[in-house]
């Protein structure tokens, strides 16, 4: 499905990653593991096209995404991936159900359907009962479910997420690690999880580890 063949990334002087090779198959499951400061980051937002590489290729079903232009990335993001990160990055002004709704907004997608489809992602998601409570009134927990919900909003293909569980307590977070194979499971979602829990790290079928920008085998 998508596959980063040598990729490198400098800011100046300072080589981040060195000549990374990556593979992820439709329907799989993987985990990037590693220490802060390993690069990771900085390689699934080279994956999601959220930066460009220094050096080296990403093809998602053999296209090469880089020979695109910003607009064009912007679009292939919005119709094939979903983010979700440590930080929620919810707006503070909007309920959780307009914070869901953005991505369908921002596209242009009628306001009836729009809430349509972000009541029916939170109710899946648990929080029926929260469409109307602003961020500052939802749990850790509940407010990255809506960070999720919002990601899941177009239908992506495959589910980036950096760090999910990094900012929750262990019961939240084990529920968070949960409901993302629960959401492999039910909707065939394609999952890359960069995370530095060994914990969670253990509950993929397939996880990497990476260090001062390289794989450690």
């Amino acid at each position: 499905m998508i596959r980063a063949s040598k990729i490198e990334k400098k800011y100046g002087s300072l080589q981040i990653l060195r000549g990374l090779d990556f593979e992820v198959v439709q329907g799989e499951a993987v985990c990037i593991l590693g220490s802060s400061g390993a690069g990771k980051s900085t390689f699934l937002h080279i994956l999601g096209t959220l930066d460009r590489p220094t050096r080296g290729t990403v093809t998602f079903n053999g296209e090469d995404l880089f020979n695109k232009n910003d607009a064009e990335l912007s679009s292939f993001r919005s119709q094939k991936l979903g983010f979700v990160f440590q930080f929620h990055h919810l707006l503070s002004e909007f309920n959780a159900l307009e914070n869901t709704m953005m991505p369908g907004r921002i596209s242009g997608m009628p306001v009836i359907e729009c809430k349509q489809r972000a009541a029916s992602l939170l109710d899946y998601l648990g929080l029926s009962s929260r469409l109307t409570h602003y961020p500052s009134q939802l749990s850790g927990g509940e407010q990255q479910r809506v960070a999720i919900a919002r990601a899941l909003f177009h239908k992506p293909a495959m589910l980036l997420a950096d760090e999910p569980t990094g900012n929750l307590d262990s019961e939240n977070s084990m529920k968070i690690q949960d409901l993302f194979f629960q959401l492999k499971h039910e909707m065939g979602l394609t999952l890359v999880v960069v995370t530095h829990d060994q914990r969670f790290a253990t509950r993929f079928p397939r996880s990497v580890k990476m260090a001062d920008g390289q794989w450690v085998f």
